[in-house]
């Protein structure tokens, strides 16, 4: 049986190469959504926060019983932490490509 030439088996070796990287960048591209979507929770989440302890200091009520507060701060300790995981996940696809 005669071997492949010289060439094809370079060619194979590009062709797997140039999958590999489309699987990360796949990969990388839906950590990257991921990441858009609760950075989107997230600031909207701060945003109804700001605009409660506003409301709330306006009218001299700024108490923290409130759940909605409690439910924000939550949501946003979520997000963060979310958003930490996903960018440790795109750091570790970075360093895997190389």
């Amino acid at each position: 049986m005669q071997k492949q030439p010289q060439w094809k088996d370079r060619f194979n070796e590009i062709v797997q190469v140039c999958q590999e990287e489309l699987k990360k960048t796949t990969e990388i591209g839906k950590k990257m959504l991921s990441a858009s979507k609760t950075n989107t929770a997230l600031h909207e989440s701060y945003e109804e926060l700001g605009h409660i302890t506003f409301k709330a200091i306006e009218s001299g009520e700024l108490s923290f019983e409130n759940e909605r507060v409690k439910e924000l701060v939550n949501s946003i300790k979520s997000c963060e932490f979310d958003l930490e995981k996903i960018e440790s996940d795109v750091i570790d696809i970075k360093k895997n490509s190389k």
